[in-house]
Formats: structure tokens, C-alpha cells, sequence
């Protein structure tokens, strides 16, 4: 006699065909995409789900998707829901990909078993219980993929955030805009000393003109990069110091003593100059 487990997979493979058009034209309806490449993805990626469910069910059961047996299933949905996080798919979309099949699979089950109402109120049961856990799944790596991608997303915008830049010989410049906490401090610091020894720059020029606030912690992150600096050989010159940001300061009883200061980056910039040697001069002519 058949079981409740092994039934559904033999339903699968008796009806490939039929369920592989049925739940292609369900998903085509639901995601909304028919471009030529998107309809081939799909097609793709149902032909090699719908056969893996079934050899699982037959082998396994539909219960216990968290096992072994279903490892190679929650491996596929995985690696489709990390696929659409890149393709701009919604979760209601991704998700889509599992809950499409459950119309034409239920559509089947009552035509074959429409002389057993017990049963088939089982399989029903049993089918929607197995594809909402296979849905949850997918929406759940879909939700860590995306965290992944807006992670590395994040410590892109970080460090483009803080280019290091050549002024001169023996300088170089370092322009913070926005907020300075403690995870751009890191990234800021590693970009200067990179810099420091790619270059062989003797001084260092951090502009804070863009940095909207300072307070203890920024005043604090701005002291450790300039002696992460200095163990590097390279002296640091702070320029960008407002009114405002002087007062500010001052109120918070950091001391900067060592480090030059300068209002504008022009400012630090002449004083860098100086301090290498170098000067420069302009002509001026008349007509």
C-alpha cells in the first residue's frame, strides 16, 4: 500500500511534465518577469527543483525538511534565494518560487485521489504543511543573503568614503566627510597606513571639514589614527578645525597637544610644504 510519505513523489513523477508547465506559467504570472532570460532561468531552475523534491519525498518523507535528506533541497532554494537578492527580486517573489507549486500539485492529488476523501484531505495537508516550511526557508536565506549584500555593500561605501589622496611628495591627504565612528575609524586607518607605506609619505594631512559634529569619541578616533600614523613614520596635520569644532574641543577637555591643527586644508597644505622643503610660487603676467 502507498503511504502518505511516498505519495506526493510518486504524484511528482507520474506528472513532471503537466507540473513543470503548470507551475512555470503560476510563476511567470506571479513574479511578473517575461523576458526571454528570466522565462529560461526559471524553466531551469524548476526542472531541477521539482525532481530533487520528489526523489526526497519518495526516499524520506515530507516530513523533517531540516534533516539530511533534504540537505540538497535547502542547498538549491539557498543558492535561488542568494540569485534573486542579486537580481533585484522581492521576497514576495523569491518566495513565490516554492508557493506556485502547491496549486498545481493540489490540482493533481484531487484528481487522483478524488474517490478517497480521507486521503486526500491528508495529502492536501500534508503538501501545503511541506511547502509553507520549504517557503519559510527560502524567505529566511533570502533575508541573510541580503544582509551579506548590504554588509558588503556597506564597507564598499566605506571605503570609498575615505580615499587617501597624493597632494605632493611626502604628502598625502586624507578628506572625511559624514560621521566618524568606530568602524570607519578602523577602515580610515587602515587606508592611511596602507597608503603611508605604498608611498613613503612623511606627512599626513586629515581634513575634517565634511565631519558635521566632534565629539569625545570622534576627537578620540582622530588622536589613535594620528599615532597609528606616527608609529608609521609619518607626521599628521588636522585641518577643517571650525569655530565651532575649537570650541567644542575645548568644552570637552581633549587635548590635541602635538598635533598641528590647521582651519583650512590650504592652511595644512602650505605647512606640509614647508615642512618638506618644497615651495611654491606663482607668476602673474599682464596684458
Amino acid at each position: 500500500m502507498t503511504t502518505t510519505s511516498s505519495r506526493l513523489g510518486d504524484i511528482i513523477f507520474k506528472y513532471q511534465n503537466e507540473l513543470l508547465d503548470g507551475w512555470l506559467s503560476s510563476l511567470l504570472a506571479r513574479v511578473g518577469r517575461r523576458d526571454a532570460g528570466a522565462q529560461n532561468e526559471l524553466r531551469q531552475q524548476t526542472q531541477r527543483f521539482l525532481p530533487l523534491v520528489g526523489k526526497t519525498l519518495q526516499a524520506s518523507g515530507p516530513s523533517g525538511i531540516d534533516t539530511t535528506a533534504w540537505e540538497e533541497v535547502r542547498s538549491q532554494l539557498n543558492e535561488i534565494s542568494a540569485t534573486r537578492v542579486l537580481q533585484g527580486y522581492s521576497p514576495v517573489e523569491t518566495a513565490a518560487f516554492v508557493y506556485s507549486l502547491k496549486g498545481p500539485l493540489i490540482a493533481y492529488l484531487r484528481s487522483e485521489l478524488e474517490g478517497d476523501a480521507n486521503a486526500l484531505i491528508t495529502e492536501i495537508l500534508t503538501t501545503n504543511d511541506l511547502f509553507d516550511k520549504l517557503g519559510l526557508l527560502t524567505v529566511d536565506a533570502y533575508q541573510k543573503s541580503r544582509e551579506q549584500v548590504i554588509l558588503r555593500q556597506q564597507q564598499e561605501l566605506l571605503e570609498l568614503s575615505t580615499p587617501v589622496v597624493e597632494l605632493w611628495n611626502d604628502v598625502l591627504a586624507l578628506p572625511l566627510i559624514g560621521t566618524l565612528d568606530s568602524a570607519r575609524t578602523q577602515v580610515v586607518m587602515e587606508s592611511l597606513l596602507q597608503k603611508i607605506v605604498d608611498t613613503g609619505a612623511a606627512i599626513a594631512i586629515i581634513d575634517i571639514t565634511g565631519v558635521p559634529t566632534v565629539d569625545t569619541l570622534v576627537a578620540q578616533h582622530l588622536l589613535k589614527t594620528v599615532a597609528a600614523a606616527r608609529l608609521m613614520g609619518a607626521d599628521c596635520i588636522i585641518s577643517g578645525i571650525r569655530p565651532q569644532i575649537a570650541q567644542t574641543i575645548v568644552h570637552l577637555g581633549v587635548s590635541l597637544e602635538g598635533v598641528t591643527t590647521k582651519a583650512t586644508l590650504a592652511d595644512a597644505f602650505h605647512v606640509a610644504l614647508k615642512r618638506s622643503g618644497a615651495s611654491i610660487s606663482s607668476s602673474r603676467t599682464q596684458d
